[in-house]
């Protein structure tokens, strides 16, 4: 007799599983996720990032919604959910309590993999990183989450190298945690950290200085500035102010024990000072790599708006940091497919054509799937006949 028509009905997706390719080579090595107590796992590793990276690039609205595509869209179903199928229970109970080591080793990996594909735009004026923070919205049962009175927040601090356009390092804290801190843990040596005038902190810029980890920090204007000595600076150009100074006063101890290069430049009416140890740029590259500081919030909000990141499926701080693993590696995915397939960055214009992409081939895949099984039951029924 012939076999039945879903054995012969197979959903694949060449543009999905060619997105998924860097992660399945980043997982040679992973640590192995352990089961806790007797149960044998329902979600495998695997499974696990699978089902995630789905949930971002399908722009699903919820974990529940999820949890329904992976039950009842057949291509999900074959080659998203795990072998044996995954209940809401189980599901949430991998997101919140398991995977992030596994997470956090792919994302390294990934990290590696974009950094030698991808161009690096800004050569010349070295390797800058911009850090900022980024507030979640919790509810009310995420205690940890401090923030205000009657609201929570978490907050990710994130490096995100402008050279590459990728993020890097990541980090997560309450709402009200502070951001300064997070600086020197982001940055490696070598590296240029760039920041608003949320970070200024004199002992944070000697501190750096001493690490080998380089700066370019906006500060206030009003700032105490004692100048050691005055550079040249061109004129009729932007740039207004360029000295070696000591920031701050002795009185309330607050004062740079390590000079730091002092440029300030105007732009539509408004002064930039920026504070920097940087002494081998000019004073107008100073101010254009201040300006490329608005890579990471455009980061932000393309990242928030098109793969739907801050969508709360998990409640936990270690459960918010899956989630937000998972999301950065959808973003380093198609960071690379789109650098491969179309030389280009990622846009939503990309993102949405590889998502139309998938969904055209696997319907093209079913048409042919039912061709095929048509055919054979017209061949079995000429064969009983004879």
């Amino acid at each position: 007799m012939p076999r039945s028509f879903n054995s012969y009905r197979k959903y694949r997706s060449p543009s999905f599983h060619k997105l998924y390719r860097p992660a399945a080579k980043s997982l040679k090595g992973a640590p192995v996720l352990q089961s806790r107590g007797d149960r044998p796992l329902k979600m495998e590793f695997e499974d696990q990032l699978k089902a995630l990276i789905f949930f971002h690039l399908e722009d699903h609205s919820s974990g529940r919604h999820l949890i329904q595509v992976l039950k009842e869209d057949d291509f999900a179903r074959k080659h998203i959910a795990p072998k044996d199928g995954i209940e809401k229970s189980s599901f949430f109970e991998a997101i919140n309590e398991r995977g992030l080591e596994q997470l956090q080793f792919v994302y390294s990996n990934l990290c590696s993999e974009a950094s030698m594909v991808l161009p690096n735009r800004y050569r010349h004026l070295g390797h800058l990183v911009a850090i900022d923070g980024s507030l979640i919205d919790a509810v009310l049962s995420m205690v940890w989450a401090d923030y205000r009175k009657n609201s929570k927040k978490a907050k990710i601090h994130l490096g995100f190298d402008i050279n590459k356009g990728i993020p890097s390092q990541l980090h997560l804290t309450k709402g009200n945690g502070g951001e300064r801190p997070f600086v020197s843990p982001i940055l490696d040596s070598g590296q240029t950290g760039i920041c608003d005038r949320g970070y200024q902190d004199h002992s944070l810029f000697d501190d750096l200085q001493a690490e080998g980890k380089h700066f370019l920090v906006r500060i206030k204007s009003k700032t105490v500035k004692t100048v050691v000595r005055q550079n040249d600076i061109q004129p009729g150009g932007i740039v207004f102010y360029d000295a070696e100074v000591l920031l701050g006063t002795d009185q309330n101890n607050t004062r740079t024990q390590t000079p730091v290069r002092l440029v300030a430049y105007r732009v539509s009416g408004v002064n930039y000072w920026i504070a920097t140890d940087r002494r081998d740029l000019t004073a107008e590259q100073v101010a254009e790599a201040y300006k490329l500081r608005w890579e990471i919030e455009n980061f932000f909000a393309w990242w928030k708006r098109h793969l739907k990141v801050y969508h709360l499926i998990a409640r936990s701080q270690y459960g918010l940091m899956v989630q937000i693993y998972a999301g950065l590696i959808t973003y380093l995915l198609l960071a690379i497919y789109c650098h491969n397939v179309h030389k280009e960055r990622v846009s939503i214009n990309r993102v949405r054509e590889l998502r139309i992409q998938i969904q055209n081939e696997l319907r093209e895949t079913g048409c042919a799937s039912d061709e095929y099984f048509f055919k054979e039951q017209h061949d079995f029924r000429l064969h009983a006949k004879t």
